[in-house]
């Protein structure tokens, strides 16, 4: 059984049906990257995985615990087991670096000061920046930022980190700089990663498996041997990002 199981999950905005019974087992320890076009719902599926939303129907396990009817002061406890990398970073503009890495410490721990920036400085070390605690987000270049973001992400040392389009914005050699650093991570952290991405040879470069969703519903999933191999016209035309097939371009 994965670690998050996803079943029947629906989620509808006024007449608009987003989620269409989405089914998914996302594997502890592992990297799973959600494929899909812009505007399928897969930033939708990942705020129903940590909480911001709630399902209209379906349910949402998390090591056997349903957590998608949970209270929301239940679901704080929860939440915590979670580090989200969200799309642009988010970071807090008026915040250095360091108290941006240190946000999550100071808002949910006990810690000193002098010991959430010996955290804040390891974790930062750990996404290839070191002597920037200072500098403020202004400062910084878009893949510093997606850095930072990171370090944040797992400041408190999460069991799950969820990233929102990480390499929106950045260049080809930014993007596969970004999936060297996702890699590393994870490998050193043996922390489960999920990804939602539209973005291929970084999905190739990173999954250890793919899920894509389309019209509200995770059509296909597998390796990445085995959805390179797969033969639905969906899977065929997004992977091989062809304007000509069953996915209308409008």
């Amino acid at each position: 059984m994965g670690m998050i199981k996803i079943s029947g999950l629906k989620k509808a905005f006024g007449r608009k049906q987003v989620l269409d019974g989405v089914n998914l087992e996302i594997e502890k320890g592992k990297i799973t990257v959600i494929l899909g076009r812009s505007g399928e719902g897969k930033s939708v599926l990942l705020k129903h995985i940590i909480g911001l939303l709630r399902p209209d129907e379906g349910r949402i396990l998390l090591d056997g615990q349903e957590i998608s009817s949970m209270s929301e002061r239940d679901f704080n406890e929860v939440r915590k087991r979670f580090g989200m990398l969200f799309q642009g970073a988010a970071l807090f503009d008026s915040m250095t670096v360091g108290g941006n890495v240190g946000f999550p410490l100071k808002e949910h721990t006990d810690l000193a000061d002098a010991d959430i920036m010996k955290v804040v400085s390891e974790k930062l070390k750990r996404v290839g920046l070191v002597g920037v605690e200072d500098m403020m987000p202004s400062e910084l270049s878009g893949g510093m930022k997606k850095r930072v973001g990171l370090a944040r992400a797992i400041v408190m040392d999460p069991e799950i980190v969820l990233f929102d389009e990480p390499t929106t914005g950045l260049d080809p050699i930014m993007s596969d700089s970004i999936a060297d650093l996702v890699l590393d991570t994870q490998r050193s952290l043996k922390t489960t990663y999920i990804l939602i991405t539209h973005d291929i040879p970084f999905t190739y470069k990173i999954a250890d498996k793919i899920a894509m969703l389309h019209e509200g519903r995770i059509i296909e999933q597998g390796t990445i041997d085995e959805m390179k191999k797969n033969q639905n016209p969906v899977v065929r035309q997004f992977l091989e990002g062809r304007a000509e097939g069953p996915i209308k371009v409008y």
